[in-house]
């Protein structure tokens, strides 16, 4: 057993935060592991080892998922950040809203908003697409979902970036989110449920507290999840969608042809570009990955757009093809921290594209802006200058 290659790769300098697939490649060819001394960490890179240890929660514990201290102490004690079995009865109360059937209920509001805001943008025939339908479209789902009203409603876009900004080394991103997070934090810790609207899932969080299926004074907590890791990773999903699709209209053409190719599609998005771009993990104990042994206490960064772009896994996985279908992507996650609102996300996305491939033949962009972010990788503006419809 060795320890792992090293390199000077650092993973959140801003060029490899806007386009880390370069960067990606270099690590995997060093090897399934690789010790970043830049970052302090050791860095899992290939599709095999990260599916083993996000199964592996013994070995690769959640209790660390930041990559700065502050960080992991106030997430202490939520979901997120916590094991088996207190992980377990927590994340019950937050996916018990989330689950297919749960969601079910759902399915025919949200693919109607989608379709009224999609058929407005292509009457308008041009539009900014992250603002006006990559954020305003999640965010408008998730606040009536959870039951945010009044400055909640209006602040979720900041609390939600900020929350995952926070997440990173302690740099000057993280440093400035750190208050805008605090906000976040200090209105769940104090929310009750009559904050929230009737009949919302704020509210069953909060009845789920009252019988006892939840500790005492964890609604709050629970809650901040729905939002701080939800609405930011939702938002990069969709507008890489609207710019995938821009990309590749035949692609589009696919979908419009076949739409049982819609959930194929999201997950051909997510695969491509996924929107997490890292994620921590820390090292109950030496842990030997590929013939590489990841010491004790090591911080461990999750990269898994990398894995996702392992040609030892995908062929071609530098192209976006909706008919791969990979329904084993990583950028949900697996194992016992497999996303938790993964289902609705996907009735968002899959709302989006079934709209998108119905109404339009192509777009015409302007050029796109990414901005360097510590854990989401997201398009920050994305000028779409034409729309033919379909």
């Amino acid at each position: 057993m060795t320890p792992a290659p090293t390199s000077g790769i650092d993973l959140f300098a801003d060029d490899v935060l806007v386009d880390p697939y370069p960067a990606y490649a270099e690590l995997r060819e060093l090897g399934a592991v690789v010790h970043l001394p830049e970052n302090g960490v050791h860095a899992l890179t290939r599709y095999d080892a990260i599916r083993a240890a996000l199964a592996d929660w013994e070995s690769f514990s959640s209790t660390s998922i930041a990559f700065n201290p502050m960080a992991d102490e106030a997430l202490t004690g939520t979901s997120l950040a916590s094991d088996p079995p207190a992980h377990t009865q927590l994340r019950a109360a937050l996916t018990e809203n989330l689950s297919p059937r749960a969601l079910r209920g759902l399915k025919g509001r949200i693919e109607t908003k989608a379709d009224a805001l999609v058929a407005e943008l292509v009457e308008k025939g041009s539009f900014e697409a992250i603002d006006a339908l990559a954020r305003a479209f999640p965010l408008e789902v998730v606040a009536d979902l959870i039951g945010f009203t009044g400055h909640v409603r209006d602040n979720m876009l900041r609390w939600g970036q900020a929350a995952m900004q926070v997440l990173g080394p302690m740099n000057q991103r993280t440093a400035e989110s750190f208050p805008i997070a605090g906000e976040l934090y200090a209105w769940c810790s104090q929310v009750r449920a009559d904050d929230l609207a009737e009949g919302s899932v704020g509210r069953g969080i909060f009845d789920a507290e009252a019988r006892g299926a939840i500790p005492p004074d964890t609604a709050g907590h629970i809650i901040h999840q729905y939002l701080g890791a939800g609405v930011d990773t939702t938002i990069a999903a969709i507008g890489n969608i609207v710019a995938l699709f821009a990309r590749h209209p035949e692609q589009l053409a696919l979908v419009r042809e076949n739409p049982s190719l819609v959930p194929a599609a999201f997950n051909e998005a997510l695969r491509l570009w996924a929107p997490v771009h890292a994620w921590g993990r820390r090292a109950t104990k030496d842990v030997t990955v590929d013939g590489t042994v990841i010491p004790a206490g090591a911080k461990v960064a999750i990269l898994f757009g990398a894995g996702n772009h392992d040609p030892r896994h995908y062929d071609d996985p530098d192209t976006f093809l909706v008919e791969r279908n990979p329904v084993d992507h990583l950028s949900f996650g697996y194992g016992p921290h497999g996303c938790a609102g993964q289902g609705l996300a996907r009735l968002e996305a899959h709302a989006v594209i079934d709209a998108l491939a119905r109404r339009v033949q192509r777009l015409v962009l302007g050029p796109e802006t990414r901005v360097p972010g510590n854990i989401t990788r997201s398009i920050d503006t994305l000028p779409v200058l034409e729309v033919i419809p379909a």
